[in-house]
């Protein structure tokens, strides 16, 4: 991955509903509501503290999450979506 998150941020890949259709009517993409579960793909090294001391982060590589809905920063690296996003945004580990 050409992207590392600094600090204590983290690079998700969102994960993609499959294209929704309620009876014989599909949802086009614009109408669908963002998803709030990802993959983690990179993690930052840590928050630091004033005195100077790392404080590792709990989401580790390769973990489900789910965030907020308006958190992060989207990005677009090779054709894939991804978001970055502080670990305070994350809400839940999925295991």
């Amino acid at each position: 991955m050409a992207i590392k998150p600094l600090a204590d941020r983290i690079l998700i890949e969102p994960v993609t509903d499959k294209e929704e259709k309620i009876g014989s009517i599909f949802i086009p993409d614009t109408a669908k509501e963002k998803p709030f579960e990802g993959k983690v793909i990179e993690v930052g090294a840590g928050k630091m503290t004033e005195e100077g001391k790392l404080i590792p982060l709990q989401v580790k590589k390769g973990q489900r999450v789910l965030y907020g809905k308006y958190s992060g920063t989207e990005i677009k690296e090779s054709g894939k979506d991804y978001l970055i996003v502080r670990e305070s945004d994350v809400l839940a580990i999925i295991e």
